[in-house]
């Protein structure tokens, strides 16, 4: 059995998966693949988000290379739960009970305080966001952790990493 873990980030745009997402990597070391929605997305394709999206076929290539050369995965962005139901299938079948799913619940006036924050944050504003936002989004039939406004960054982290045991 393998020891690979993936780390699922996942919640509306501005609530901090990103963010999150770094500062795992950076605690955990050498070897974790992040795997960012808005990179694959919006910068290496430059495609609209939706159902078969010229995305999904790439992040499930990154996601198996991932399960084959590294030791943590993590998979990170909006990743609506329907529109990228073959991804987590894909994540099930490769790590089976080695996933590790977070899901940021905020309200949405927070998330546009926390994207006022970002360095992005005139790309877009909140007509998009408002546009974006899909409420309680959970995947359904991978089990996710609910990360709550309150959490810190700090918080998150650490309490991945015990989940993980890294």
């Amino acid at each position: 059995m393998s020891d690979r873990k993936l780390i699922i980030l996942r919640g509306n745009s501005g609530s901090g998966k990103s963010s999150l997402a770094k500062a795992l990597q950076r605690k955990i070391g050498r070897n974790t693949l992040i795997i960012p929605q808005d990179t694959v997305r919006r910068e290496m394709l430059w495609v609209h988000d939706g159902v078969h999206n010229l995305a999904l076929p790439l992040m499930t290539e990154l996601l198996i290379y991932g399960y084959e050369h590294c030791a943590i995965t993590i998979l990170e962005g909006i990743l609506n739960a329907e529109w990228y139901k073959p991804l987590f299938e894909t994540a099930i079948a490769l790590f089976a009970d080695r996933i590790f799913a977070y899901y940021y619940d905020l309200p949405f006036d927070e998330t546009l305080k926390r994207h006022a924050t970002k360095r992005d944050r005139f790309d877009f504003g909140e007509e998009e966001m408002r546009r974006w936002w899909n409420e309680k989004d959970y995947i359904g039939f991978i089990p996710e952790t609910t990360i709550l406004k309150e959490t810190s960054l700090e918080d998150a982290v650490d309490s991945i990493l015990k989940a993980i045991s890294v």
